[in-house]
């Protein structure tokens, strides 16, 4: 009764598998890649080994080396590698961070605003000049509608002014009613309808994944088929170079500031 219970307990017997004669199956196929090593990809330099050992050389001069082992260039090329690698991981996280925004975390508070300032200062500058320009408009308007009967040059020129100031305004405010005037001739725009092939078969694809459109997870999906571009520029290596201990008295450093 034991043995009943067992066998009954056992899958592999009941599905009718036995696993002696399939580890040996499986040893038998494969027992030439047993104990031997296999290489994903070939080691390949990263740089030009010829050009690369031409520098070396000709830097090596100075210090009486004359002969270069082949290990020696791949080691160097590697080397020039990782350290590109590590320089733009770096400038990634420095741009990416320029270009971030804090305003609606709340681990962050606003010290100064540029843009703002900028935009205050931009509107005093507008307001000004619209005081001015209303000044001038009311002074106009009053030698215009002056009756004095010694009409000196002076006079005159402020007359003519203020004669062609009230017929440029009456020419915009005609524009402006022309223009109105052809906008409700026309109507509302409509938007164009999307009759892409494309898109269409992206959307059914996504409805087939039962993702609606407008939800969360169509604006997570959206996000995932349109990577995001990085952009670095001068200003961002700039800061990494002052960051790095063996480039911030470097001559490529006053080099870039010099730009």
């Amino acid at each position: 009764s034991s043995r009943d219970e067992d066998d009954i307990n056992d899958v592999t017997s009941m599905a009718g598998v036995n696993l002696k004669e399939e580890n040996a199956c499986i040893l038998a196929t494969n027992s030439e890649l047993i104990g031997t090593v296999i290489r994903s990809c070939a080691d390949e330099p990263f740089l030009s080994s010829e050009a690369l050992q031409k520098k070396i050389l000709n830097i090596g001069k100075r210090h009486d080396i004359m002969e270069l082992n082949s290990d020696v260039v791949n080691l160097i090329s590697h080397a020039t590698q990782e350290r590109l690698r590590g320089l733009l991981e770096k400038l990634t996280v420095i741009a990416q961070h320029r270009v971030s925004t804090h305003k609606g975390s709340d681990r962050y508070i606003v010290s100064s605003d540029t843009r703002a300032q900028l935009r205050f200062l931009e509107k005093l500058d507008h307001l000004e000049k619209q005081r001015k320009d209303e000044e001038e408009r009311e002074m106009l308007l009053r030698a215009a509608k002056s009756r004095s009967n010694k009409e000196d040059p002076e006079q005159l020129r402020l007359k003519q002014k203020a004669k062609e100031m009230q017929q440029l305004e009456l020419a915009q405010m005609q524009q402006r009613e022309a223009n109105l005037t052809a906008l409700a001739a026309i109507g509302p725009r409509k938007k164009r309808p999307l009759d892409s092939s494309g898109v269409a078969s992206g959307l059914e694809d996504l409805k087939g994944n039962g993702i609606t459109p407008g939800s969360s997870s169509f604006s997570l999906t959206k996000q995932l088929l349109c990577p995001r571009i990085t952009r670095v520029c001068l200003r961002d290596l700039i800061f990494c170079m002052e960051q790095e201990r063996e480039m911030k008295h470097s001559l490529t450093l006053y080099r870039a500031l010099l730009k």
